[in-house]
């Protein structure tokens, strides 16, 4: 039998081993015999198992600007990740359109799926409260980088032998939900033998947004900027690169396809969601367009003002009137990013096929993403609303991890993780922590396991928890530990 060649559309899925890998082959051809899927290609499948997975459900009660909003048009990170999934779609067919030999791999059954698969999956691992999240969730650990990392405890003056390396340290302090998606997908979700949500090799190297570890993060190279994956995932990455071909830095072409499509939806989108709340009307954002020297003689805009003078002729009332041309810009922005991405990813291909090192995002020079980017920051983002609503997240979520970690920590037997726990909080606490996160920490904490590694593995349950939780849970998880008596 010759060896199978790695390639970047891999169909191939992790390998069961022993008895599992017969039982596992023997219901997939019972499967197989009496229910036919030829229809339903590997990467629909795994498009399907995302979907109806539990971590996106979750995303419905996560923010991505708004936390919490009363506004239901207002947008959820759920929301978010259905557009990105759409708009990636949109782009790799136009793409596929305008240069019919690019991928070498069929439209419909490749690569439409894989870029509605990794669209949709791509912010999973965020914490709640988005990006103010994963900066609360890092503070936590630098603010405890005087023990955390080096002995048993706080007032311990027992040390390791070895301290968690300077690498793995910023898996924690500078933690962000890329890695910690790629985690819930391959680990975390229940599966009958440990595979998570067993998804193919080429989705999953499309989905490895930042493709370097922590000892290779390189600030300065956009593509390398954060960690990528944790040391824990560090044997499925290697399976990865060893079906598709990829080594580490090397970004799967679809990736750059989804990364230009969240930067279109939250550029646009984020906008969108400033007109809908009455923040800014549509006209403010036209006014300070044609204020822009680069974007005053866009096409958009004079399609957008034309647009906007149609709207004012049919004479709708005021509110009628403005959700009409939300939707107008919303649809002339967003074609004219897109066509600027295909044409910018079709110029780059020879660089971006070939793993070219140092090539930028593809609309990170976009006059018109970057101005709608500023816009949102202004508008959005700096809003008060959503700068209290950030503060009151990040104080829950260092006190959650605080609660969570003395349950983790606070037990009988150091090399037993399921151990009995030695106070009533930590017991409490211990009950709200999700099975299958435990099983996986349990795979890595066993009796004669180093101290520095059982320590890596607590700090990893915690992030499971914290990251996993939503708005509305870790709310009113905040106002339970609040109310317990303080000893």
């Amino acid at each position: 039998m010759s060896e199978k060649k790695a390639t970047l559309w891999s169909e191939s899925r992790r390998p069961r081993s022993g008895q599992e890998k017969a039982q596992s082959t023997a219901t997939t051809a019972a499967v197989d015999d009496s229910d036919k899927l030829s229809w339903r290609s590997v990467f629909q499948q795994d498009y399907d198992r995302l979907l109806f997975s539990t971590p996106v459900r979750r995303l419905s009660d996560k923010t991505q600007v708004w936390p919490m909003d009363d506004n239901d048009g207002v947008r959820t990170r759920l929301t978010h990740s259905h557009e990105v999934a759409n708009l990636a779609r949109s782009l790799g067919s136009r793409i596929a359109t305008q240069e019919a030999t690019l991928f070498d791999a069929d439209l419909n059954h490749v690569i439409q799926p894989i870029l509605w698969a990794i669209g949709l999956a791509h912010d999973l691992g965020n914490p709640p409260f988005g990006h103010q999240g994963e900066a609360a969730m890092g503070r936590w650990f630098e603010d405890r980088d005087s023990w955390i990392f080096s002995q048993a405890s706080e007032d311990s003056e027992v040390c390791f032998l070895e301290r968690i390396s300077v690498e793995q340290q910023l898996e924690f302090t500078k933690f962000d939900g890329n890695p910690q998606t790629l985690r819930l997908v391959t680990r975390l979700q229940t599966h009958a033998y440990g595979l998570g949500l067993d998804l193919s090799a080429a989705t999953l190297a499309a989905m490895l947004k930042y493709p370097v570890s922590a000892k290779n993060r390189n600030k300065k190279k956009p593509a390398h900027k954060k960690v990528g994956y944790f040391e824990t995932e560090r044997d499925i990455v290697e399976w990865i690169r060893n079906e598709t071909g990829l080594k580490e830095g090397q970004r799967h072409p679809l990736t750059w396809i989804m990364e230009a499509c969240d930067d279109v939806a939250y550029s646009i989108l984020d906008v969108d969601d400033v007109m809908k709340k009455g923040i800014a009307s549509p006209e403010d954002i036209l006014s300070q367009m044609g204020a822009e020297e680069a974007l005053k003689n866009h096409a958009c805009v004079e399609k957008i003002k034309n647009a906007f003078g149609r709207v004012d002729a049919a004479k709708h009332s005021v509110f009628v009137a403005r959700d009409i041309k939300i939707g107008y810009m919303r649809a002339y922005l967003m074609e004219a990013l897109l066509d600027e991405a295909a044409n910018n990813f079709i110029d780059n291909a020879k660089d971006i096929f070939s793993f070219k090192d140092g090539i930028l995002p593809i609309l990170e020079e976009s006059d018109l993403c970057n101005f709608l980017k500023e816009v949102a920051k202004d508008h959005a983002f700096s809003n008060p609303g959503v700068l209290k609503s950030e503060a009151i997240g990040a104080q829950a979520i260092t006190e959650i991890m605080s609660f969570f970690w003395a349950s983790i920590v606070n037990r009988e037997e150091v090399g037993d993780i399921k151990s009995r726990r030695t106070t009533a909080a930590s017991k409490f606490a211990w009950s709200l922590v999700s099975p299958n996160y435990i099983e996986e920490a349990a795979r890595c904490i066993k009796e004669g396991t180093p101290p520095q590694r059982i320590r890596y593995a607590e700090m990893r349950l915690l992030t499971d928890m914290v990251s996993g939780m939503t708005d509305s849970f870790s709310m009113k998880l905040w106002s339970d530990i609040q109310a317990l008596p303080k000893c």
